[in-house]
This record gives structure tokens, sequence and C-alpha cells, in this order.
């Protein structure tokens, strides 16, 4: 599936950092828990973290499908309702 086209709700997937210019984020997991235009919210380990999605891609864990989080910078409610 094309990132750009992901149509589907993020939150309640739990995600893995693949891709980030910040060390400290590069293989960080856990679940989605908010989403904003250019944020996405994840619990891991306890800790609420708020990731920008403009500078990571990301791996949805189950399916493996790894997406640019700069190809998501929209509203969630506008890539889900196509």
């Amino acid at each position: 599936m094309n990132s750009k086209m992901y149509p589907h709700e993020l939150i309640g997937k739990t995600i893995e950092v693949v891709f980030s210019p910040n060390p400290a984020w590069q293989g960080l997991r856990g679940e989605v828990v908010d989403e904003t235009k250019s944020t996405l919210r994840i619990n891991s380990a306890g800790k609420k973290r708020w990731l920008l999605k403009g500078s990571i891609s990301f791996r949805i864990i189950g399916t493996n499908q790894i997406i640019g989080g700069r190809d998501i910078l929209k509203r969630p409610e506008e890539r889900v309702k196509g």
C-alpha cells in the first residue's frame, strides 16, 4: 500500500520508529494514543511521547508497513475520510 494513501486510523496501532534524525527516537516503539496534523503521541514503556510526523518514518507492528510521516501530514479525519 502506498503510504501517501494510508486511509486508516493510527490510534490504537503499535508503531516503531525506523528513521529519525533524533537518535533517541530511533527504534522507539509504542501504541499511538493521539494524532494531530503534525504529531503522533505514543505510549512507550508507560511514558507518553510526542513525535513530529515530518521528521520520522515508522513501521506498523503486525503489518510491517513502513510509513513516512511526511506522507501523512494532515489531520487524521482528513486522511481517514479519503
